[in-house]
């Protein structure tokens, strides 16, 4: 079982729903191996009068009789058990048993049972309007199908919609929790750590006690009896029918084919063709439309790219995928040999800078800039080349442009002249009146790009994420 991580915020909300005076339905969602069910545990462990039942993908008639036996259980009737009855009648006996506080019930992997019968959500929404709403008790409905979980109980065609007190959608830990797992590591030693495990709690698990990200990729990715090499396949194939054709538009973003006319061009295929199974990658949260910050109208935007947002997903369709062959072949010396030759430039650089622009959010909370920021993403364009970092305070008209330099070498001021040779055209394009400047660098930087830091207070130079 996961160890459980700090959910605080996660935790307070359930114990606020707990709380309440009145009935409460909680929706917890999100992908496989995040640590709902680790959350749930931990929330119970407080609450002695609750029931956590596992649905499986058995009939529905099955789950009842599983669901029926926990009743009997935890209420001491034993006529229950062997009953034939519906899901109203063990309900009403759940509820007509006493406890000393409020009932808590848990339905871990909901989906399963209206995926075996759509009418379920249905029947559960009957039980909750005419039982349930008005007694005192706390319904949690947990799954880990994202796109089931959302139109059985989350979508507006969902007879269960409307009904929900609140709802959390489980992410991944950021990266600036991984000093908890990985005790010792620098931020610098850190990042490769969280390039490939992207926060997901199993994964940094199985990552803990290596010294290094390449022994961590060679034992429990490039193994072809670890669970992490089939891992796209299991998160995949449950989620969507086509699997294949999945596979195919994943791989093509991650080979550095991200405009909607290069995806198509890769695959030998029309872009319309790709616009539904996009839209799927994107409800999954695997993949996401990226625009430059300073779009005003981003769904309308021409300038559209599309990103693998799922670092583990991200890093198997590159390193893993194309060279399953070798792999299954036993040719692990020279897989890992191409990994180390694109890791740190082709792909955990790019992760940086996301953990970059996610600090700028933090740094702007702690009112580093003497403002706050509206927006923070990056920027690309014909008159200015990219800027890995754009941070917008539009009410202010204030402007910090940065660079995010993964690397070995110290920066200088180079790094800095660039930024501000690209100052003009986006401060023509924002409005901005102001513009001050940030670098993160992995490897520190010069006395030169020092020395003008101090002298210039509009400059700052981060060696820590």
């Amino acid at each position: 079982m996961q160890k459980f991580v700090n959910r605080t915020k996660e935790l307070e909300t359930l114990e606020k729903q707990y709380d309440s005076s009145e009935s409460s339905l909680v929706v917890v969602y999100g992908r496989r191996r995040v640590g709902k069910t680790a959350l749930l545990t931990e929330f119970l462990k407080s609450h002695t009068d609750s029931i956590y039942f596992l649905a499986t993908e058995e009939s529905e008639l099955q789950n009842l009789n599983y669901f029926k036996s926990q009743v009997a259980e935890f209420t001491g009737n034993e006529l229950l058990r062997a009953a034939s009855v519906d899901w109203f009648t063990v309900f009403k006996t759940l509820l007509s048993h006493k406890t000393e506080s409020k009932k808590v019930i848990v339905f871990d992997e909901f989906q399963y049972i209206g995926q075996s019968n759509s009418a379920f959500p249905s029947v559960l929404q009957k039980i909750w309007d005419t039982m349930l709403k008005d007694a005192d008790i706390m319904l949690v409905l947990c799954g880990s199908l994202v796109s089931l979980m959302k139109s059985q109980t989350l979508d507006y065609g969902s007879p269960l919609y409307g009904r929900r007190t609140a709802q959390i959608k489980l992410k991944q830990i950021p990266f600036q929790h991984y000093h908890e797992f990985y005790e010792g590591k620098s931020d610098n030693e850190l990042l490769p750590f969280y390039a490939v495990t992207g926060g997901v709690p199993k994964y940094i698990e199985t990552f803990q006690g290596y010294d290094d990200i390449y022994s961590a990729i060679r034992e429990n990715i490039l193994n072809t009896q670890s669970f992490l090499y089939e891992e796209p396949y299991f998160l995949l194939q449950k989620e969507v029918s086509e699997i294949g054709s999945y596979f195919s538009l994943i791989k093509a973003i991650a080979m550095g084919n991200r405009k909607l006319s290069e995806i198509a061009a890769f695959l030998e295929v029309k872009q319309t063709n790709l616009t539904k199974y996009l839209k799927v990658l994107m409800d999954l949260d695997l993949v996401e439309r990226e625009v430059p910050v300073t779009e005003s109208a981003p769904e309308k935007s021409k300038s559209g790219l599309y990103r693998i947002t799922d670092n583990y997903i991200a890093f198997w369709f590159k390193f893993v995928y194309p060279y399953r062959a070798y792999l299954e072949k036993g040719e692990v010396d020279y897989v890992l040999s191409q990994i180390k030759k694109g890791f740190v430039q082709n792909f955990a650089s790019f992760v940086y800078e996301d953990v970059c622009r996610d600090k700028m959010w933090e740094l702007s909370a702690a009112n580093r800039w003497g403002f706050h920021f509206d927006k923070v993403g990056r920027y690309w364009g014909t008159k200015t080349g990219e800027i890995d970092i754009v941070a917008m305070d539009i009410a202010g008209k204030n402007l910090v442009l940065g660079e995010c330099k993964y690397t070995e070498s110290p920066k200088g001021l180079s790094v800095l002249h660039d930024l501000q040779v690209k100052t003009d055209p986006i401060i023509q394009l924002t409005g901005a009146m102001n513009a001050q400047y940030v670098i993160f660098s992995t490897a520190g930087y010069t006395e030169g790009l020092r020395k003008e830091m101090k002298k210039n207070s509009n400059v700052y130079l981060f060696e820590s994420i």
